[in-house]
C-alpha cells in the first residue's frame, strides 16, 4: 500500500498469485507445484542467497527459459515456496476447543514451519505480501478464530498482527542470530565491566538469553492474556 509520497505506479500487479497465467501451446514442461517443491528443497539446502533461476532449473532438469511459463522473477519463486511450506501444517483441534487453545495451536504450527525452513523467516520483511492459497487458509483460520472470540472491526486486524508479529519476530531472530560462545562471554564480561550503565542487562545475563521456545510461549501467553482482557470490550 503506497504512502502519500509514494510515486510508484499502483496499478502494477506484481504478485504471482494475482497475475493471469500465460497461455502456451501444448503443455508446459513443468508444473507450478513442482517448481515450488524444488524451490523449497533448494532453499532448505542452501539458503535464499543461493537461489537463482539457473540453479532451480538445474534441480528440475530443465532449461531455465522453461521456468518462465510460470514465473517472471526469483521473487515469484520465493512466493511459491513460502506458500508451499504453509501447506505443510493442518491444525487438528475440535471445533469445541477454546479460542486460546486454537490460536496457540495455529501460532505454534507457524513457528515450527518457519524453523523447519529458516530461509522463510525473513521473507515477510519483503515488500510482497503472502497471498497464496495455503497462507490465506492459515490466516483465515486465525482470523475466524479471533472473530468467533469477539474481535471485530479494528480489534480483529490489531489482534491478528500482534500475534503474527510475535511468531515471525521470534522465528526470524532465532533463525538469524549467529553468535559464538566466545562472543557471548566477551560481551557479557563487557556488560559486567560497564554495569553502572547497563545494570539490568549485566545482572540478567542478556547475551545468554536464548531460551527461544520458553520465551516464545511466555510471550504468547502475555499476548493472549492481554487479548482476553480486551475481548469483551472489542
Amino acid at each position: 500500500m503506497g504512502g502519500v509520497n509514494d510515486t510508484r505506479v499502483d496499478d502494477e500487479v506484481r504478485s504471482v498469485w494475482l497475475r493471469p497465467r500465460r497461455r502456451t501451446r501444448g503443455e508446459p514442461p513443468i508444473t507450478r507445484d513442482r517448481i515450488a517443491e524444488a524451490a523449497v528443497e533448494l532453499l532448505d539446502a542452501e539458503g535464499i542467497e543461493r537461489l537463482t533461476m539457473r540453479r532451480l532449473a538445474e534441480r528440475l532438469a530443465i532449461v531455465a527459459p522453461s521456468l518462465y511459463h510460470h514465473v517472471d522473477t526469483k521473487d515469484d519463486v520465493i512466493d511459491l515456496a513460502v506458500d508451499a511450506i504453509f501447506g505443510e501444517q493442518s491444525p487438528d483441534l475440535p471445533g469445541s476447543a477454546a479460542w486460546r487453545e486454537q490460536v496457540t495451536e495455529v501460532m505454534t504450527g507457524w513457528r515450527a514451519t518457519l524453523l523447519r525452513h529458516p530461509w522463510a523467516a525473513a521473507v515477510p520483511a519483503r515488500r510482497r505480501p503472502a497471498i497464496g492459497p495455503n497462507f490465506l487458509s492459515q490466516m483465515e483460520l486465525l482470523q475466524s478464530t479471533l472473530h468467533g472470540a469477539g474481535f471485530t472491526a479494528k480489534a480483529l486486524p490489531a489482534a491478528t498482527w500482534a500475534l503474527y508479529n510475535h511468531v515471525f519476530g521470534s522465528a526470524s531472530t532465532q533463525a538469524a542470530l549467529d553468535i559464538t560462545e566466545a562472543e557471548r562471554k566477551a560481551g557479557q564480561d563487557q556488560l559486567l565491566a560497564d554495569k553502572d550503565r547497563f545494570p539490568t542487562l549485566a545482572a540478567n545475563g542478556y547475551l545468554y538469553d536464548d531460551d527461544w521456545e520458553g520465551t516464545f510461549h511466555i510471550g504468547l501467553k502475555y499476548l493472549l492474556d492481554g487479548l482476553e482482557a480486551q475481548r469483551n470490550t472489542a
